[in-house]
């Protein structure tokens, strides 16, 4: 009995692994890249850099919470798209209530909490579908071939990596640089990769999810459900996620070493 038991703690151990690691390491590395960019952005400009990228990456970063919140039955009670940065930093909120003994409102604190990663990096993609649209159609190419793996190792995440080096090739190319709408890509990107990543109470409301998330696994694979999903499934889920996170860490870097560049320029 007591070897049942620890099969199906470790079972839904490895499953809330599988489906929430990606999104937890990528937003851990999103928010030391954030930090140090805007780090070194508020070193050059001042408070100023802040405000410029804000006025774009903000609201999206907030509206991100905000439709996820009403996706998963949350009522809005308050939702400030963009400020001055107050006492602690906050530039923009969402406030929501839900029921606490209702499931589904619980495992929405998860999705809500890392929403900003995907709505910022949905909002780029979309951006280069109408800027750079040879770009945003060789992303699309990705990710159609990321689907068509059917297992998760080295050798699928080294191709997923050459894939996007000959992606970031392609958008740097001579020829986006005489298009205006290229410029305009990257200045809006930039203020949106900016404020992709989490705050502190975008982790503390996931977290909530996460445990619940936990919970409702660990109840499946008690009562035999855990074969409900497939590992296919769950592998071709990681490999998507992972595919379209990877572009917002891409350009979380590029923002970084740009801010290193304009901190050492001195212009």
């Amino acid at each position: 009995m007591s070897n049942i038991i620890i099969d199906v703690i470790t079972k839904t151990i490895l499953e809330t692994v599988y489906l929430t690691a990606v999104i937890i390491v990528i937003g851990f590395i999103l928010g030391v890249l954030r930090n140090n960019s805007l780090k070194n952005l508020q070193r050059r400009f001042g408070s100023k850099s802040l405000m410029i990228t804000g006025f774009i990456g903000v609201p999206i970063h907030e509206l991100s919470h905000g439709l996820i919140a009403l996706l998963f039955g949350h009522k809005i009670t308050e939702i400030k798209l963009f400020q001055k940065p107050d006492a602690n930093g906050t530039m923009g909120y969402v406030k929501h209530s839900y029921r606490k003994n209702n499931l589904y409102h619980e495992i929405g604190n998860f999705f809500i909490g890392i929403a900003p990663m995907f709505g910022g990096t949905i909002s780029i993609i979309a951006l280069m579908r109408f800027s750079i649209p040879t770009s945003y159609f060789k992303l699309i190419k990705i990710l159609e071939d990321g689907l068509k793996f059917r297992e998760l190792n080295k050798e699928v995440f080294y191709n997923i990596l050459l894939s996007y080096k000959s992606f970031l090739e392609n958008i740097f190319l001579i020829e986006n640089f005489k298009n205006p709408y290229f410029y305009l890509f990257l200045f809006l990107s930039i203020c949106i990769a900016s404020h992709i990543s989490l705050s502190k109470a975008d982790v503390k409301g996931a977290s909530k999810g996460l445990g619940v998330i936990f919970l409702l696994l660990l109840i499946l694979n008690a009562i035999g459900f855990s074969n409900l999903i497939s590992e296919v499934t769950i592998i071709k889920y990681n490999i998507l996620i992972t595919s379209i996170l990877i572009l917002a860490v891409i350009l979380s870097l590029i923002i970084y070493v740009i801010s290193i560049i304009l901190l050492k320029l001195k212009i």
